[in-house]
């Protein structure tokens, strides 16, 4: 027999680990969410799920570009 297991989100950015604010929520929605505090997250890329143990990890990459 096998176990279905939920597992938790992680979500990282520029080295922060940020909590899941909602497990029901869309990585994209998570991303909006953050982009308050962090501006810079409404161009970012969302790399991931990558499964770590129990959870599974997101990452919010930065686009890298040249401004003007």
């Amino acid at each position: 027999m096998i176990d279905a297991k939920v597992l938790s989100r992680s979500f990282t950015y520029n080295g922060v680990k940020l909590p899941d604010p909602d497990p029901r929520m869309t990585p994209e929605e998570v991303k909006t969410i953050y982009s308050s505090q962090y501006p810079e997250l409404t161009t970012a890329a969302i790399a991931g799920p990558e499964a770590s143990g129990e959870q599974l990890q997101y990452s919010f990459v930065r686009a890298i570009g040249t401004k003007g």
